[in-house]
This record gives C-alpha cells, sequence and structure tokens, in this order.
C-alpha cells in the first residue's frame, strides 16, 4: 500500500514541502473566517509554535496557487488598511487531495513503526 502511494504521488508530481503543507492545512482551517496571509502565520504560530514571516507565507502562497492548491481573490479595501484590499485565500479540490495524499503516506509510515516501550535511565 505504502509504495502505491508513493508511486502514486511521484507519478503525479504532488510533492510538497513542510511549509507548504501546513500552509494548506492553515488555509483550510480558515475556511469560515478568510485565510490571509497574516491569519495564516498566526494559526501556524498556535499550532505548531514556529514563527514564519509573512513574507515566507505570501512566497508559498503564490507557489501553491501556481500549482493550482489554493486560489486567490481580493477583499474590499478597508480604512484600517489604508484603502488597501486584502487577498483572501482558499483550498482547491486539488489542493485538499494532496493533503489527504500526503497524510495516508505519513499514517502508513507511522502504523509500520513497531510499539516501542522506552525506559528513562
Amino acid at each position: 500500500m505504502f509504495v502505491q502511494i508513493m508511486i502514486c504521488l511521484l507519478m503525479k508530481g504532488n510533492q510538497i514541502g513542510e511549509l507548504e503543507e501546513l500552509v494548506l492545512l492553515a488555509v483550510g482551517s480558515l475556511y469560515q473566517e478568510g485565510a490571509y496571509a497574516v491569519a495564516i502565520v498566526e494559526v501556524i504560530k498556535e499550532s505548531s509554535r514556529r514563527l514564519i514571516d509573512v513574507t515566507a507565507i505570501h512566497s508559498v502562497l503564490r507557489r501553491l496557487e501556481k500549482k493550482g492548491y489554493v486560489k486567490s481573490t481580493m477583499g474590499g479595501a478597508t480604512q484600517e488598511r489604508g484603502g488597501r484590499r486584502k487577498r483572501y485565500f482558499n483550498l482547491t479540490q486539488e489542493g485538499r487531495q494532496v493533503l489527504e495524499d500526503v497524510m495516508a503516506v505519513r499514517l502508513s509510515l507511522y502504523h509500520k513503526m513497531p510499539k516501542l516501550t522506552f525506559s528513562i535511565a
């Protein structure tokens, strides 16, 4: 099963890095509120305790949009942002599928590990 999943991932070219995975998960988790770069940074910070610069998130979002894993829309201009508009991101069907593929690989590997017990020396 694991080999079949890996072959499928390699053939499709659906490889994503850890940060891309975290960003996709954050975008999906922000579906109700609206996923924009600053909110994504906060979700990743809260859930993984990683501090990531917002410019890195912008780069990842552009890459994910180019791959077809997210789509963006522009929100309305607001006074609090000096008349600037926010770019909101949504997970696409392809983005959801790549997350499910990655999760399947991770679970497959996890379940192959023996149940080990460790003693404190």
